[in-house]
């Protein structure tokens, strides 16, 4: 069965939402991200998706206190990004328990620096975040083309040893419309090796059977859990 990864975003130390990545359209879902994590840990959840959206409006790590928080009151394998531009931050990242960062402008702006963390940390640990649009990869918060096809992104870093992507449809993302299915389709059928965790507009039960059908390891979810559309109960049934 498909890995199902909630996920956490925060700013100012609060549990938020975003509508395709506008930080003006942020809704307050908790101001307490451990209590949400606890929900999720209670539902039989074993993964949690947490990003620093400070951190990556920053370019460093803001909110490591919440993620140090969350993994030493959880036993949630926790995947952390937004922010990691260097390596103080990714050791800042693993000292205060995240089991992988997500490389994601960085993966773009300086290829060198994380080829240097596949070697060094494995492949287990990065997870290289493609933030997409028409299939072309943005940058810093979304706001910027990188000009760069997301098969040739995958292409690249597999062949330097990465294993894991998580890959967001920017026009899908907080809209809670259904998920990029032929993306994914076409992604997983290009590189069938790879572990893909789909991110953006999940919304149902039927899209989860969808992405586990065409081989997807993982599925990110956030406001369809935060706004009931898709239930922890429910959830609680499929693991």
């Amino acid at each position: 069965m498909i890995e199902i990864i909630p996920a956490i975003d925060i700013i100012d130390g609060k549990c938020v939402r975003l509508t395709k990545g506008n930080y003006n359209a942020k809704k307050i879902y908790n101001e307490n991200p451990l209590e949400a994590a606890l929900e999720f840990e209670g539902a039989g959840l074993k993964r949690l998706h947490l990003v620093d959206l400070d951190g990556a409006r920053e370019k460093h790590i803001v909110n490591w206190k919440v993620l140090e928080k969350i993994s030493a009151r959880t036993k949630l394998f926790i995947d952390f990004g937004g922010g990691i531009k260097s390596e103080k931050d990714l050791k800042i990242a693993f000292d205060c328990g995240a089991n992988q960062i997500t490389a994601g402008s960085i993966a773009i702006t300086d290829e060198t620096i994380v080829i240097q963390w596949l070697a060094k940390y494995g492949p287990e640990k990065i997870i290289l975040g493609a933030d997409v649009m028409n299939e072309k990869i943005f940058i810093n918060g979304w706001e910027k083309d990188s000009n760069i096809i997301l098969s040739d992104f995958i292409k690249k870093y597999s062949g330097q040893g990465a294993k894991y992507f998580i890959c967001t449809d920017i026009e899908k993302d907080g809209m809670m419309e259904g998920t990029s299915l032929d993306l994914y389709k076409k992604t997983m059928e290009e590189n069938p090796k790879i572990k893909l965790i789909a991110s953006g507009g999940i919304n149902s039960l039927d899209d989860l059977e969808k992405l586990d059908e065409m081989g997807c390891f993982g599925a990110i979810i956030g406001k369809a859990i935060y706004e009931g559309k898709i239930k922890l109960t429910e959830i609680s049934k499929l693991i």
